[in-house]
């Protein structure tokens, strides 16, 4: 059973690592369709008749940067896991790789804030002074995800450093 599910942790990843750069790229030629998405996801109150296309573009460049963390991180999960289907549990790469995607996830959760802030002033930026904004949050789900990226972090790294035992352990015997 747990084979069925790494592979299907596997292919998830694999998905997502294909799809999300092809996603960006048709986005970023169809800006529009993008400035109509960043309008329904993003709850701030812009003036969405001043933002122009660079801005736009802007708002795609550090969008794609954010996301790219977490994409970077799967691609580290999707190794580990192709391992854990061919039945490799413990080794030093799998504990790295876990580690890299634990790092990588808290640092997505920690810059999902930033990124907030970023395009709050970004998108903003053409209002008239005093209406310009900076709108911060940190909510109960990056709490969360910082929390599970530290936990796992903190487990990975146990295995690498038991994974160096053991091979130091192997030289004295």
């Amino acid at each position: 059973m747990h084979r069925i599910f790494c592979l299907l942790v596997t292919w998830s990843c694999l998905l997502t690592l294909v799809i999300v750069p092809v996603a960006a790229v048709y986005l970023f030629v169809d800006i529009d369709t993008f400035a109509a998405l960043a309008r329904n996801n993003l709850r701030l109150s812009i003036q969405w008749g001043t933002v122009t296309t660079a801005q736009w573009w802007g708002l795609w460049f550090i969008t794609a940067l954010h996301l790219g963390v977490g994409v970077w991180g799967l691609f580290f999960l999707r190794r580990a896991f192709v391992n854990f289907s061919r039945g490799e549990f413990f080794n030093q790469s799998n504990s790295r790789d876990l580690r890299r995607f634990s790092v990588l996830l808290f640092i997505q959760a920690f810059t999902r804030p930033l990124h907030t802030a970023l395009a709050s002033v970004l998108l903003s930026w053409n209002h008239p002074p005093g209406q310009k904004m900076l709108a911060l949050s940190f909510g109960s789900g990056e709490v969360q995800t910082i929390i599970l990226a530290v936990i796992l972090w903190v487990i990975c790294d146990l295995l690498v450093r038991g994974g160096e035992l053991e091979q130091e352990n192997q030289q004295f015997v």
